[in-house]
């Protein structure tokens, strides 16, 4: 059986695109992963992922997991409530200037509690300065990421209220694959 998935495309082209969102209230820190950890970084992707079908890792061995936290120009950035992992954003330093968001959201507990915007808008101000923290760098020229239908509802208002536009959209069909939950087997 297969589903009918919607995959959009959205870019910033300047820093002034940014329009971030209110901090939200109580004890909410934005944290960079400095240490790359492949259980950390897998951890996150299935808190996170599991509920609206990320499957594109799922498979990687440690080896591969390793390989891509260790990636130069890879950063994640954790979003903490009261010393609690609540979501994160996955930046990826590419040629010619441009910044990819390749994964961000929150574990299921933390969404609806205006931390998903603030997180958003710090990490694409993160992509945006990222050249002041590797020597060497292209200044950012553009921050981009793909968002579909299978991410939660209110990813895509959200990427449109950071200023982020769209620029691609593709429909394709994709095998229906079973909410993987956050570890194998739990289904939620």
């Amino acid at each position: 059986m297969s589903i009918t998935v919607t995959t959009w495309s959205l870019e910033q082209t300047s820093p002034a695109d940014l329009r971030p969102a209110a901090e939200p209230s109580g004890d909410v820190r934005i944290v960079r992963a400095e240490v790359p950890s492949p259980e950390f970084s897998r951890f996150l992707y299935t808190a996170v992922g599991g509920d609206v079908r990320w499957t594109d890792r799922l498979g990687l061995t440690y080896a591969q997991w390793d390989e891509v936290v260790r990636r130069p120009g890879v950063e994640t950035w954790v979003a903490y409530e009261k010393g609690t992992p609540a979501g994160y954003i996955e930046l990826d330093a590419q040629d010619e200037g441009a910044v990819e968001i390749v994964y961000f959201g929150l574990v299921p507990a933390f969404r609806g509690r205006r931390i998903g915007g603030h997180l958003l808008s710090y990490g694409t101000a993160r992509a945006w300065d990222m050249a002041e923290r590797r020597p060497g760098r292209t200044p950012t020229k553009r921050v981009w990421l793909h968002t579909c239908s299978k991410d939660g509802p209110h990813a895509m208002d959200n990427y449109l209220r950071r200023g982020f536009t769209l620029f691609d959209t593709k429909v394709d069909e994709e095998p229906e694959v079973e909410i993987p939950g956050p570890w194998p087997g739990s289904h939620a």
